[in-house]
């Protein structure tokens, strides 16, 4: 049996890994990473430009720090020297009794840029803008990884992966050929299901390899190792464990999805709606989806209500994030059930090409 198993896998990994129809997965897997590279040379570029501004027009972190509002642009320029840039408005704010001249300052030290904005030559406001951080980064990183990556990318990853293993091989009239081998059915499935295991794996947790690479590729050196000492192997490893359990759980709904439907619209928009609304569901009904447990899983908490209007807000349904090992063992009860269901399925699978 494990010999028919890994034979299956050999010819599926092949025609999954390189098979044209499969070829956007790739570009879910990867663009995340070309986005986080692009935003590291801009920074990079940022931080360079304040670096030569900085040089030129000198001052230090604490001196801009102490500039206060209610200060007058005199006493601003005598603490911290000539501005690199001055935006002036006359007449651009109004208040009561009419307009008033605005002015902006702009200093750096190099690292942080700080804006001024001065009414009728009295510091009114001021807007600091610091540099990228790791800490901010992973933030950044943990809300990307849990609402795009996981309930989007691999998502359709597996969308296209698993539902063609069976529904690819319906539409190119080849299915009968397994069908017609001296092997169980449940053989059959196991084989598919693990070759789609092993290539959904290895493409999506290359990607989030990829990612958290570019991410900290602006920063020192020094930063990362740092970083790498103290939570960070612990959070990588979260990571891609955690993309690997997605592909697990998904990939076991899409491979039955694949038996029981012929449009694969009707199941992944079906599915994706249940995970969607996740967040608005009771805590009992929370626990009957992959999402649920992946995200008790992820090393960094994102916040869900980012972005959500105060009504959605309200509809929020709490419930307390289950340990890790017994998310891991809901996660692999759910794929258990869901294979079992499918085993038997393809017990009753007959093939009408001309239906298809």
């Amino acid at each position: 049996m494990m010999a028919q198993i890994a034979s299956v896998m050999r010819l599926e990994l092949k025609k999954t890994f390189f098979s044209r129809r499969g070829l956007w997965v790739y570009v879910l897997a990867f663009a995340p990473a070309l986005i986080y590279l692009i935003h590291a040379v801009d920074v990079t570029r940022d931080h360079e430009h304040r670096q030569a501004l900085a040089a030129a027009h000198p001052v230090a972190t604490e001196t801009l720090h102490s500039i206060k509002e209610g200060m007058t642009t005199d006493e601003v320029v005598a603490a911290a020297g000539e501005p690199y840039a001055v935006k002036t408005f006359p007449g651009g704010r109004r208040r009561a009794g009419g307009f008033r001249d605005l002015a902006i300052y702009q200093y750096t030290d190099g690292d942080s840029d700080f804006a001024l904005v001065l009414v009728e030559g009295k510091v009114e406001r001021i807007n600091e803008q610091d540099r990228c951080n790791l800490k901010k980064d992973s933030a950044i990183f943990a809300t990307v990884f849990q609402f795009f990556y996981l309930r989007l990318a691999v998502f359709f990853g597996c969308v296209g992966i698993f539902m063609n293993l069976f529904r690819g091989e319906m539409l190119d009239k080849s299915l009968h050929f397994y069908l017609l081998a001296p092997m169980r059915r449940e053989v059959l499935l196991a084989g598919k299901y693990l070759a789609g295991l092993v290539a959904a794996a290895t493409i999506f947790v290359t990607g989030t390899a990829l990612q958290l690479a570019a991410l900290s590729w602006h920063f020192e050196p020094g930063a990362v190792s740092e970083y790498l000492r103290g939570p960070g192997w612990g959070q990588i490893a979260a990571y891609l464990g955690v993309t690997v359990l997605a592909c697990i759980g998904y990939g076991s709904i899409f491979l039955l999805a694949g038996l029981v439907f012929r449009n694969p619209i009707i199941p992944a928009a079906g599915v994706l709606l249940w995970e969607s609304i996740n967040l608005f569901l009771p805590a009992s009904l929370k626990k009957i989806s992959i999402i649920f447990y992946l995200q008790a899983l992820c090393p960094v908490v994102a916040s869900p209500d980012r972005g959500l209007s105060l009504l959605q807000r309200l509809l929020i349904s709490s419930a307390e994030p289950p340990q890790a090992w017994v998310a891991m063992l809901g996660l692999m009860v759910v794929t258990l059930a869901v294979l079992v269901f499918a085993g038997r399925r393809a017990r009753r699978l007959e093939i009408n090409y001309g239906t298809e």
